[in-house]
């Protein structure tokens, strides 16, 4: 594995996560709706960068699993 790859792969990882996180942190029921309104923004970024991600893998004949994103699917995960 390249070092592109190896950083490819750790990333798609790593913004899953982020992602996940933040769609936990607006969904909490004790944060404040200042709060809530951040999380659902970060949560809309962390969407467009996944599926810009997702997109530009598929345009270059990389599969998805080799950016860890084979099971997110940001349309669904990132509302």
């Amino acid at each position: 594995m390249t070092a592109h790859q190896a950083m490819l792969f750790d990333l798609g990882h790593e913004l899953k996560l982020l992602a996940v996180q933040a769609k936990a942190a607006r969904s909490a029921s004790e944060v404040s709706s200042e709060q809530r309104s951040f999380e659902a923004g970060r949560l809309t970024a962390f969407g467009e960068v996944i599926s810009m991600m997702q997109q530009q893998a598929r345009g270059l004949g990389i599969p998805q699993s080799e950016i860890r994103l084979e099971d997110f699917d940001p349309d669904l995960d990132c509302v």
